[in-house]
């Protein structure tokens, strides 16, 4: 399953909000899932600039492919908006990794 990871990204530190992205990312990704990480542009940004236009696209394009969307907190006009687009497209979005492994127990890994 599909997971695109929706979050904070300019509202506080980048860093720290794409460091935490790829925590949840991760933690995603040792359930079974495959998770998108839009956050990860921050790298690709820091060697190729793009105005921020273009990563909102990109993004777009690639959350439209996703199974699900996982919101993680903080507060985040983008990624509000990518939870309207979401609902619009009727992709489910969880709130939690553990709603979302609470709605799709045939993910768990069995440890």
């Amino acid at each position: 399953m599909r997971v695109y990871v929706a979050g904070p990204y300019t509202d506080g530190d980048p860093e720290e909000n794409t460091k935490n992205a790829i925590e949840a990312g991760n933690q995603l990704l040792e359930l079974g899932y495959s998770p998108f990480i839009p956050h990860l542009s921050h790298y690709w940004n820091l060697l190729y600039p793009q105005p921020i236009q273009t990563w909102y696209k990109y993004d777009i394009e690639w959350m439209r492919l996703c199974d699900v969307v996982l919101r993680l907190p903080g507060k985040s006009s983008g990624a509000s908006r990518e939870v309207e687009l979401a609902t619009l497209l009727h992709i489910p979005v969880y709130f939690s990794i553990e709603e979302l492994v609470a709605s799709s127990p045939r993910m768990r890994v069995q440890r």
